[in-house]
């Protein structure tokens, strides 16, 4: 479909797109950037590029989040005007870090919350930077132009540059690069420059694959290492090659510890693949699984056991989620992804009084399973969870959710013959007229939709 209308155009000859063209951008600013960008020289788009810069350093307007997205593809098309009339290497790396060294004053007259802003620094003008960075024979001066830009870093974008140093220089330019940077740290006074110095260090050291240096590096900056820290330390010599020390700075961490579990265990996983430790292995896999019930967790463990153990393992796992006393919403879905809807009913009815209609997201999901399946006495369990947790916070946008509900609840009732020990539905009802009444926004429109 694209190739057809791409040729449809170019059958309507020069002209009439050369008109067209015109007559967009006669509406739209950055249609007319586009055409000047186009016709100018190589010479002139460079023109552009700074006169567009010093612009953004005299301009006294504020762009709030609403206008991000907008002052985004403006910065991208000051970019392109560089890409478009610089073709020496070494006069790209230099103009590229002058757009680095203006980020005070574009962060700062702008609202970027969302992100926007941030992401042409992460990744239009880095990926440019590379570029010219990678052609260029130079790289002394390449070296010399990162740690320049990065000898402050007021709103933590220009280290962009440093953690793509890898991607252009050779280590022992990078070396020259991280002797500097110490220099640099040793003389420091401020705790906080020094800190942010020994940062690049390590992530050049990183780039190197330099463990041992970034393992110094860390301890210099911080003494006692965090458990993050250990993490990192890890993966870093697990990066490099040795399997062995990335395994023993995991097991510095204290047993019992769950902050970045998941990131230990992702690692742990990893080290006894190499390791080739079936046995570790397969306990860690049971662990995650047990940790947290799904077809993705369930999935990796049988990969390594083999899938004919399936039956067993779920037969097991099902007996130990029933009978623990707590409701997780996780295990609900696990024994109903499983095909164990008998068992989720009986798992979810006994624990209803645990049901948390703040929880929306997963619990609708759990009504709607169970609904298909005719569950009809737990779905009204979930759905009266639900539409109490939304009158309790008299919150008046959620009320149309919560009509539904109720109306919901109405049709399931005439379905259902045993309540068990839960009130029927007219006596929950009138529960929820005596604790509620007085929303009547809820109420009229609940019996106006009726």
């Amino acid at each position: 479909m694209t190739d057809s209308r791409k040729q449809k155009l170019i059958d309507l000859g020069p002209d009439a797109l050369a008109d067209a063209l015109l007559n967009f951008a006669v509406h739209s600013a950055e249609a007319d950037d586009l055409i000047e960008q186009m016709i100018a020289t190589p010479k002139g788009n460079v023109q552009r590029f700074k006169k567009k810069l010093s612009g953004l350093k005299r301009s006294r307007r504020f762009i709030d989040w609403r206008g991000s997205a907008s002052f985004a593809r403006e910065l991208e098309m000051l970019l392109q005007d560089l890409k478009s009339g610089v073709d020496d290497p070494l006069t790209g790396v230099e103009l590229v870090a002058a757009f680095y060294e203006a980020d005070s004053i574009i962060f700062e007259m702008c609202d970027d919350s969302s992100g926007n802003i941030g992401d042409v620094f992460r990744y239009d003008a880095k990926e440019l930077f590379v570029d010219y960075a990678a052609r260029c024979s130079d790289k002394d001066k390449i070296a010399d132009t990162i740690l320049k830009v990065n000898q402050k870093d007021s709103y933590g974008i220009r280290d962009t540059l440093i953690n793509c140093a890898g991607e252009c220089l050779p280590e022992s330019v990078i070396r020259t690069m991280i002797t500097t940077l110490q220099k640099w740290a040793d003389k420091e006074k401020d705790e906080y420059g020094k800190r942010h110095h020994l940062m690049l260090i390590e992530s050049l050291a990183r780039q190197i694959k330099d463990a041992k240096l970034f393992e110094e590096t860390r301890i210099a900056s911080w003494g006692k290492l965090s458990t993050a820290a250990l993490i990192d330390i890890a993966r870093v010599y697990l990066e490099s090659g040795d399997v062995e020390t990335a395994h023993s700075w995991l097991k510095k961490i204290p047993e019992g510890e769950t902050f970045q579990a998941y990131e230990r265990d992702k690692l742990l996983l990893e080290i006894y693949h190499k390791q080739d430790d079936s046995g570790k292995l397969t306990e860690l896999l049971y662990k995650k699984f047990r940790s947290y019930h799904s077809t993705d967790t369930l999935q990796a463990l049988l990969d390594l056991i083999g899938h004919d153990k399936r039956d067993e393992v779920i037969a097991d796992e099902v007996e130990q989620i029933l009978k623990t006393d707590s409701l997780r919403e996780s295990d609900a879905e696990f024994l109903i992804a499983v095909g164990k809807i008998d068992e989720a009913e009986t798992y979810l009815l006994r624990r209803a009084d645990q049901l948390d209609g703040n929880h929306y997201g997963s619990l609708l999901s759990l009504a709607e399973a169970m609904d298909s399946e005719n569950r009809h006495l737990v779905t009204s369990m979930i759905y009266r969870s639900l539409l109490i947790s939304i009158l309790q916070r008299g919150y008046t946008k959620a009320y149309p959710h919560g009509i539904r509900y109720l109306k919901k609840l109405d049709k399931l009732a005439v379905t259902i013959s045993d309540w068990k020990e839960f009130n029927h539905h007219e006596a929950f009802k009138e529960q929820l007229i005596q604790a509620h009444g007085r929303k009547r926004s809820f109420w009229s429109k609940y019996e106006v939709k009726k």
